[in-house]
């Protein structure tokens, strides 16, 4: 079997007799062979890279950069460092793909390079929080931009937050079904809405030409004046800035399901990485050239804004193309985000029912159900809102970003027989190492206790893992019941237990059969 290829098997011979135990026959003919096939190519690819990449931040982060660098140059000089250091960090990501070709990401370098309780960390973190306030600050700003389009600015704050959350939570409801019913379906979707978002990108692109072609550039003289000195204000701008590059890790989650990965990965990640940083410049010049810094200042829809000033009656383009944007990245959020949970799943790092999938559609329904409902719940505060959610989204995030490019420098001492079809240069995992640690550092310095809040996020899955993984302290009784629960959800839902082999499959098909705990709980229940 090929690394990173994933089979599943859904028993159809199940009978229970009355003497008290459970029969398990298994036939060739009883075993379907179901799971999720290599249906990703370059277009593909490039379109998770690049829809990825491209969703809310260059339409929402202006306002944060600019805020917190202080001047138009600073903010240049932050979003041009950003596409640098993205580009580093998926050369990074490149050289561990290649070199650990499966499905799961950051969860399968840390684990390579670490071992169970650090990746067990950091899945325990991006799935609760991470990854979720992603897909939260996505759907809400897709609700900021839909609001905007549909009712203005003419109604009240508390009226318009409570619409917007509404339009998020309506958002990430359909995301659930499109992921649910078909990869295919999300993987399309995914490729639509990049198109529209790159087609919303170059309208603006374009409208800045003309603009600094007619002289308009009076917010240009001068660009540095009141740049900021403080460390912790330009480490949120930088978090700002590569919030709108975030994504340059997704095609990794995914390259089990990927064509020839020694040939797409290099061609769909640098490519990509390089056309989003020229547009994000150029887009970023075309606001500037549009809108003062008050405005910019003034609102997280800059888009909108700009389209209001420059495109009359056909203002609403832009708002539905940004809203559009984001939907889109949403999609691609919970198509990646569910395969790490899955992959975590089926190394008994998280409970079994998420290493399901269903056997007609192929999807991880359970995993993607379980990350969309942790988003919906982070709707519900009064304080989540764009800035406050990037925060710590963007410190957890960067915590676990440090330790992938340790690790690739670690594993070439550690694992020096592992191949590597694409070696990147040393300088780069260092630098970012140090780019890391600052962006990790940095807002303790004014926000110590907002940051000490995330670090003690991180630190309580240590407990967690050597309670529930190590050393399974669960009381038997309720290990039991959670048992029963999957098992039920498995046949309700007509789900397949992944398996890498039929040995594997035999085995915990026999395992079961020999489980007093399965016998015990089939009979209580009947």
């Amino acid at each position: 079997m090929r690394n990173g290829d994933y089979s599943y098997s859904k028993i159809n011979n199940m009978e229970t007799k009355d003497d008290d135990t459970q029969k398990i026959g298994i036939k060739d003919d009883d075993i379907e062979q179901v799971g999720m096939k290599k249906t990703i190519g370059l277009v593909k690819a490039m379109s998770i890279v690049i829809g990825g990449i491209i969703g809310s931040g260059i339409f929402a982060s202006p306002r944060m950069v600019l805020m917190n660098s202080g001047s138009i140059g600073m903010s240049l000089v932050i979003w041009v460092l950003c596409g640098v250091i993205s580009l580093g960090a998926a050369l990074c990501m490149l050289e561990l793909g290649l070199m650990i070709p499966k499905s799961g990401g950051g969860y399968q370098y840390l684990k390579a390079a670490y071992g169970p309780l650090p990746s067990f960390l950091y899945i325990y973190a991006m799935s609760l929080v991470a990854r979720p306030a992603g897909l939260a600050i996505l759907t809400i700003t897709c609700g900021e931009y839909i609001v905007t389009a549909v009712v203005g600015n003419g109604c009240l704050i508390v009226d318009r937050n409570l619409l917007v959350k509404l339009t998020a939570a309506t958002a990430i409801g359909i995301i659930i079904f499109v992921n649910c019913a078909s990869s295919k379906w999300a993987i399309s979707m995914h490729v639509l809405f990049t198109a529209l978002k790159m087609f919303a990108g170059f309208i603006i692109i374009f409208t800045g030409f003309v603009r600094v072609g007619q002289g308009h550039h009076e917010n240009f003289n001068d660009p540095f004046a009141n740049t900021s000195t403080s460390i912790s204000h330009i480490g949120y701008a930088l978090y700002g800035g590569l919030w709108a590059y975030a994504g340059w890790e997704d095609l990794n989650f995914v390259i089990a399901e990927v064509k020839n990965p020694r040939k797409v990965l290099p061609i769909a990640l640098i490519s990509s990485l390089i056309l989003i940083t020229v547009c994000y410049v150029l887009i970023n010049i075309a606001y500037i050239s549009v809108l003062t810094l008050g405005d910019i200042n003034s609102t997280n829809a800059v888009a909108v804004l700009l389209a209001n000033r420059m495109y009359g009656p056909m203002a609403w383009i832009i708002p539905v193309a940004v809203a559009c944007s984001t939907f889109g990245s949403a999609v691609g959020t919970v198509f990646t985000l569910s395969r790490s949970v899955y992959v975590s799943s089926r190394d008994g790092q998280l409970p079994k029912l998420f290493s399901m999938v269903h056997v007609t559609r192929d999807t991880p329904m359970p995993a993607i159900v379980f990350t969309s409902v942790i988003a919906w719940l982070m709707l519900v505060p009064e304080s989540s809102n764009f800035s406050t959610l990037l925060n710590y989204l963007s410190f957890i995030a960067w915590l676990f970003f440090g330790a992938y490019f340790a690790g690739l420098i670690l594993m070439r001492y550690t694992k020096p027989d592992l191949e590597r079809p694409f070696k990147v240069f040393l300088g780069i995992p260092i630098l970012l190492i140090i780019c890391s640690i600052y962006l990790v550092l940095a807002p303790f310095y004014d926000y110590p206790l907002q940051s000490f809040y995330c670090l003690l996020l991180v630190a309580s899955g240590i407990p967690v893992y050597f309670i529930f993984i190590k050393y399974k302290l669960l009381p038997n009784q309720i290990a039991a019941k959670i048992n029963w629960f999957t098992y039920k959800i498995q046949i309700l839902g007509d789900f397949s237990i992944p398996y890498e082999s039929p040995e594997e499959e035999m085995k915990d098909v026999q395992d079961m059969k020999d489980n007093k705990k399965y016998l015990v709980l089939n009979n209580e229940k009947n």
